[in-house]
């Protein structure tokens, strides 16, 4: 390799018999260089070095890239299909005017006006009271300790049917869950006073009720799962 520059030495001796000041350079001589450089085993050392480092950046970039490019396009895909997925069509007015036309006509009949008398009751208000408790754990499905205080529960002047009752308290209040016979067989070796865990999306309120009737999705005992309702069957109960 080969550099050219103006050079200005401190002091120079040519031929060894004279000496010229750095002033004496400047104002009467400039000398332009041409030096040769051999590069040493370091530099050597150091310019593979230095291409190994950029050879190295460049091959974890074209690793990365892809990476970065497929990610940003099932990012894209997701943030489409959260656009076009349908948002719930809202009711018209006429629709709205007939579900509360007929919310009054059933609040009228004989079954609205016990429901009314109902929940304006001790006992309604009861029921009313026991949802406020859980109404969190519904809405998030989470898990609630309970103990069974009845296996066997029918109501008062009922009558026969093929739903198995089974009656759980949960923080002090009462609650019912309701199954159909093959189901039920599931919680055979359940007894009175046992501790288990339940998990409910919903309940729903029942004058011929005396407790809050919670959906029976989940029942675990001592870390086994007892009963777990297969949503994808439209077998709720």
């Amino acid at each position: 390799m080969k550099l050219s520059f103006l050079y200005i030495p401190p002091v120079v001796k040519v031929q060894g018999l004279f000496q010229y000041t750095i002033y004496d350079l400047f104002t009467k001589f400039t000398f332009l260089f041409t030096i040769e450089i051999t590069p040493s085993e370091n530099m050597k050392l150091d310019l593979q070095h230095q291409f190994k480092t950029n050879l190295m950046k460049k091959t974890i970039y074209f690793l990365i890239l892809p990476l970065i490019v497929v990610s940003g396009l099932v990012f894209a895909n997701q943030e489409i299909k959260n656009e076009t997925k349908p948002s719930p069509k809202p009711l018209s007015i006429t629709q709205r005017k007939a579900n509360l036309d007929a919310r009054k006509k059933w609040e009228a009949s004989p079954d609205g006006i016990k429901y009314k008398e109902w929940e304006v009751s001790p006992e309604g208000k009861k029921v009313h009271a026991s949802y406020d408790k859980i109404s969190k754990s519904l809405k998030s499905f989470t898990k609630m300790e309970a103990i069974v205080t009845s296996l066997t529960f029918e109501r008062a002047n009922g009558k026969p049917s093929g739903s198995k009752r089974l009656i759980v308290k949960i923080n002090g209040d009462e609650y019912m869950m309701q199954f159909i016979a093959k189901e039920f067989q599931q919680l055979n070796s359940l007894k009175v006073n046992d501790k288990i865990i339940v998990r409910s999306r919903s309940a729903g309120y029942s004058p011929n009720h005396p407790y809050l009737i919670l959906s029976s999705d989940y029942i675990e005992r001592n870390g086994k799962i007892l009963f777990k309702r297969d949503f994808s069957k439209n077998n709720r109960c």
